[in-house]
């Protein structure tokens, strides 16, 4: 990332988040013209998802770290690998990218801009799944920062794949992507009013990531380690 300066890292994230809603709204809206079968509109949701992130972790990666997650940027920043100011524009990019993706895919099918969404989707079971998306998220990046850094992008897409069936929420596990999705009254919307507990669950789950990973990633100090070898 050093090699590239703000405003494109920016730019980086805000054109990522806008694929990845663009990918997330287009491929609900196709799915559901093309079958009333809801697990097969599911389906025809989760593999576009998943293959989108695969190539955008890979191409935009190198720029700007490919967040394209608030969740995932307030992570860093408590790392200390992001600055508190870089970490709110990189939230405002990721926020506009999203709401611009929305735009896109509803233009693509002929739709209005925005349109908000009466899709319901609140309650306890929701928000601790939201929790457990978000956790398993960090879980993963940071897991393939420490021992697989390359394979980081097929381990995010291969994620969300997952996710997408084994959470009762289907896996926003993002923000910023959930603020978008409550601008399309489409298969993958959400109601306004129900962000602020979708929100909150995934940042609480990011947050328990990063500490759980922080300590079971920590290396043993050298010391405590040749004291454990050498009685």
């Amino acid at each position: 990332m050093a090699s590239f300066d703000f405003p494109r890292r920016l730019v980086a994230e805000a054109l990522g988040t806008a694929f990845l809603v663009a990918t997330v709204v287009g491929s609900g809206i196709m799915a559901e013209t093309l079958t009333r079968d809801t697990a097969l509109a599911l389906l025809g949701n989760t593999l576009p998802t998943g293959a989108i992130l695969v190539v955008l972790i890979t191409i935009l990666g190198p720029i700007s770290g490919a967040h394209f997650n608030p969740a995932v940027t307030l992570v860093f920043v408590l790392r200390g690998d992001l600055g508190r100011g870089e970490g709110a524009a990189y939230v405002a990019a990721q926020v506009a990218g999203g709401i611009a993706g929305t735009v896109v895919a509803h233009l693509m099918f002929d739709l209005a801009p925005l349109a908000l969404s009466t899709k319901v989707r609140t309650g306890a079971a929701q928000w601790f799944a939201e929790g457990v998306a978000a956790f398993g998220l960090v879980a993963t990046i940071l897991g393939g920062l420490r021992f697989a850094s390359s394979a980081i992008p097929w381990l995010v897409g291969l994620y969300i794949t997952a996710a997408y069936w084994f959470t009762a929420s289907t896996s926003f596990a993002n923000p910023a992507v959930a603020i978008a999705r409550s601008l399309t009254n489409t298969f993958s919307g959400i109601r306004p009013a129900d962000l602020p507990g979708f929100i909150g669950a995934e940042c609480l789950g990011a947050v328990a990531g990063l500490v759980l990973m922080g300590w079971l990633l920590a290396e043993r100090p050298a010391a405590a380690e040749t004291n454990r070898t050498n009685p």
